[in-house]
């Protein structure tokens, strides 16, 4: 068995006799003299073969990527290498087995490849060699046993929930799972243990954590994917503060674990209306300032059209203010930015430039009156750029908090190696639909009001707030959650609200209505997306990185060729047939 790895061995280890195993990650000859880094996981260390050796025939056929068994001697090296952890010596080999073979490989195992990402999730099992998605994974695992680690020091039991559980359609669509003894019948992946882990505390086990897998039938993007894992949380007999100050001490236990950095203890808390107020955004990236400002007041008494027209249809007229860059946009870079907003609604961006002489696309449509009381109200100095978007409420903070975050990325406002936390509290209880012309629940439909706005839940739906809170890091939502409702008369007026008849209620939540009889304790928790705590903890900002083998943004793995053809006796063992649409 293999006891030491490449990286235990240094400057005072020489002398020793060792033995090592791993892959040939370079070799070179000197004609006479034939070099090879070895790789394991824990990193490189050099091998050195001399034309007298026994094994020099063999070790002038290896390639890249062979698998071997190397005995030597610990020396120090002639030449040292301080950017190796091993740098300072290397291995004077005796002996030396070929344990397998390689065929060329399809791209090479550079740190800095330049193989197209579908070639390297074809050939997952090869990109897991290159050192940065070694690390990744490397540092879940870390990140993973810090978790373990803090919830047992805190009483939590580790308790597993099923993974065939009831179709519940409440949000995002449910993955189904046919029934071959049930006929016709389908089970669903959980797309969260929600209702199991309120179960738990109606059964008494009061701390509760699970690293879950959950899953999630919905379009892709760069931090998302069709399974994922939650670090799950519940707690009886808490309030909001008592969850989140645990979640907390987590957070700060995980990035001192880590990466050595201690969290300034308690976060900052805000609310989400102040959040969407100032930042357009309820996962607000506080590493830059840039707030939105409202100078609606401003044009109050405007006579440009557009503004007019806005204010009087009851719209807002926003801005932003990006500081000393407006020798840097020319037009055609504001054409773009224009574009960018729209994306998000928005009917266009209004600018002005203040430098010597004031320009932009409204400099000469607005007063000087309106553009001195902006140069007060948003201080103003030499070479700001003021951005400028109005309309309804909901997409101008929509499109400026956007907005703020892609200046803040082209300008190079953020640094990397920050880390800015923050709770939003305060959560609205319902988001209208469109779609559906109803109010739905803006989290779950177990998500307890505020005490003070339990009547507003059937007669002021847009004004009833709850108590939700999301833990926020660098403009990510890394963790969300609320206190619940344990009374059954509250649960029955939520579910009123959603306009869910008795039926719905029996046939979606039936048994979980029914054990809110029993004595419920009033209880709360939360759920961490772990694999975005690793995109944090590895600044990566892609979710494949940071997953073993992950999904495509079509839902496919392109290694294992899934999702697949199955056989016909299988569909008819479960009485289904496919349709072509």
């Amino acid at each position: 068995m293999k006891t030491i790895k490449n990286t235990d061995l240094n400057i005072k280890n020489l002398g020793e006799e060792v033995t090592l195993y791993g892959w040939v990650l370079k070799k070179r000859d000197l004609g006479g003299l034939v070099f090879i880094d070895l790789r394991d996981r824990s990193g490189i260390i050099q091998l050195t073969i001399r034309p007298e050796n026994k094994c020099y025939e063999l070790a002038t056929s290896l390639r890249n990527e062979y698998v071997i068994k190397v005995t030597g001697k610990v020396v120090e090296r002639e030449s040292k290498n301080s950017k190796m952890e091993t740098g300072e010596i290397e291995i004077d080999v005796s002996e030396l087995e070929l344990l397998n073979t390689s065929e060329e490989l399809p791209f090479a195992l550079d740190e800095n490849t330049t193989a197209l990402e579908d070639t390297r999730l074809k050939y997952r099992y090869l990109d897991l060699r290159r050192k940065d998605l070694k690390d990744k994974m490397i540092a879940r695992s870390k990140i993973t046993m810090a978790v373990r680690e803090y919830m047992n020091n805190n009483e939590f039991l580790e308790i597993e929930t099923p993974i065939l559980c009831k179709s519940t359609p409440e949000g995002a669509r449910d993955y189904l799972v046919p029934s071959r003894v049930n006929q016709g019948k389908f089970y669903a992946l959980p797309q969260s243990p929600q209702i199991f882990k309120q179960l738990l505390m109606v059964g008494g086990m009061e701390r509760y954590f699970q690293i879950a897998k959950c899953f999630r039938d919905e379009d892709l993007r760069a931090d998302r994917q069709p399974e994922f894992t939650q670090i799950d949380i519940e707690m009886s007999f808490v309030s909001e503060d008592d969850v989140m100050t645990m979640a907390e001490g987590l957070v700060h236990h995980v990035w001192k674990s880590v990466k050595g950095i201690d969290i300034e203890l308690p976060l900052m808390r805000m609310k989400y209306d102040d959040a969407i107020e100032n930042y357009g955004s309820d996962k607000p990236d506080l590493r830059f300032d840039m707030k939105i400002n409202d100078v609606s007041d401003v044009f109050a008494n405007t006579e440009f059209g557009v503004f007019k027209t806005v204010l009087e249809e009851n719209g807002i007229i926003n801005a932003i203010v990006a500081k000393n860059v407006a020798d840097k946009y020319s037009r055609k870079e504001m054409d773009k930015l224009t574009d960018y907003v729209k994306t998000y609604k928005a009917s266009g961006l209004a600018y002005l430039k203040f430098n010597e002489e004031i320009s932009g696309s409204i400099a000469k449509v607005v007063s000087e009156s309106e553009i001195d009381a902006l140069k007060s109200k948003l201080g103003i100095e030499d070479n700001d750029l003021v951005l400028i978007v109005s309309g309804k409420k909901n997409i101008v903070k929509a499109s400026l908090g956007a907005l703020r975050c892609k200046l803040a990325r082209d300008l190079g406002l953020i640094d990397p190696n920050v880390y800015k936390m923050l709770w939003v509290t305060d959560f609205p209880s319902f988001e209208w639909s469109e779609e559906e012309e109803r109010f739905m629940a803006c989290h779950h439909p177990f998500t307890a009001p505020k005490d003070e706005d339990v009547d507003k839940l059937l007669n002021d739906k847009a004004n009833c707030y709850s108590k939700a809170y999301d833990i926020v890091i660098n403009g990510y939502e890394a963790g969300g959650g609320s206190i619940r409702i344990h009374n059954q008369e509250v649960q029955r007026k939520m579910f009123e609200a959603l306009e869910l008849t008795d039926e719905d209620i029996k046939t979606k939540f039936g048994f979980f209505v029914d054990a809110l009889k029993y004595g419920t304790p009033p209880h709360g928790g939360l759920a961490f997306g772990l694999d975005r705590m690793v995109m944090l903890l590895t600044n990566t900002e892609n979710i494949r990185d940071v997953i073993a083998f992950p999904k495509t943004a079509s839902a496919s793995c392109l290694m294992s060729e899934c999702p697949s053809n199955v056989d016909e006796r299988q569909l008819e063992d479960l009485a289904l047939k496919v349709s072509k649409k």
